[in-house]
């Protein structure tokens, strides 16, 4: 069993960084399932947490701005075998990635998604993210944020999402513990992992969060859609006062690749190619 599955390439994040805690919870949470590192294939976007697939000594993929999820989609597809591990930031998976949050997480394919929050564009130096808090000073926004921020957590239960927890990288064993029973979850699982930019973002610090995170305890049924739509937005609610971390919403629903006709086959991967004959016939269908 690998007692690290951290690559020789360290990341160049700043200083205190949050994506550190959140690049520890991966790799216990890797370390702790044991999955033979031939088998996961780590897919990351643009920004600074998507240098992440580099970092480990798995199967990896750096994409372009907002297309994690489409490329991570493929490789599911393509090999249902794979552990699919999406990464990336707040802007890349909300802001351009927003369209592909939704409907992955309508289809339910059995990828997990782990999205490095800091409520600030930090690779661009510091301009308003989709989670920036209405009226923080931005680069972008000198005079203050005017927008309402999202949701990641009521937007994914409410598009489908299967597993919807959220974490906090200045306490990375239990982030490790949403990770890993995310990917070991059958479907969709978003794991919104709250990780200050020590640089860009002088508002959301570790000290900021610590006074209002607070972890969900066993009495919390998060099969209750209702209820934890409702926990979902106990941030608005108090004004961002009280942060729940913790397991939100679970939900037991059959995956993508166990309801589509052709993948119900099997992987793509270890399925035959059509003939020339199979071709042709299928393009005749088209004349």
């Amino acid at each position: 069993m690998a007692t690290s599955y951290a690559s020789d390439i360290k990341p160049i994040w700043c200083p205190g960084c949050g994506d550190y805690g959140v690049h520890a919870a991966l790799n216990k949470a890797l370390i702790d399932l044991g999955i033979d590192k031939s088998k996961i294939m780590i897919v990351g976007g643009i920004g600074c947490s998507s240098a992440m697939p580099h970092t480990f000594s798995t199967y990896a993929i750096h994409g372009i701005h907002g297309r994690v999820l489409p490329i991570a989609m493929g490789v599911k597809l393509a090999n249902d075998e794979l552990t699919v591990i999406g990464v990336g930031g707040d802007g890349d998976g909300y802001g351009i990635g927003g369209n592909h949050f939704v409907h992955t997480a309508r289809r339910n394919l059995d990828i997990t998604y782990i999205v490095m929050d800091n409520q600030i564009y930090g690779l661009t130096t510091g301009q308003a993210s989709p989670t920036t808090l209405i009226g923080t000073k931005t680069k972008s926004t000198p005079f203050g944020d005017i927008e309402e921020p999202i949701n990641p957590i009521s937007v994914a239960i409410s598009a489908g999402a299967t597993y919807v927890a959220r974490g906090f990288s200045g306490d990375p064993m239990h982030l490790a513990e949403l990770i890993k029973n995310g990917i070991l979850h059958k479907g969709f699982a978003v794991i919104d992992a709250l990780s200050p930019c020590v640089t860009f973002n002088a508002l959301n610090t570790y000290d900021w969060f610590r006074q209002r995170v607070y972890k969900l305890d066993a009495s919390y049924k998060a099969e209750d859609k209702a209820n934890a739509l409702q926990k979902a937005i106990e941030t608005e609610t108090t004004n961002w006062q009280k942060i729940p971390l913790g397991l939100i919403y679970k939900e037991n629903r059959p995956t993508y690749n166990e309801l589509d006709i052709t993948l119900k086959q099997g992987s793509l991967i270890k399925q035959p190619l059509p003939t020339k004959d199979q071709v042709r016939s299928l393009l005749d269908g088209y004349a």
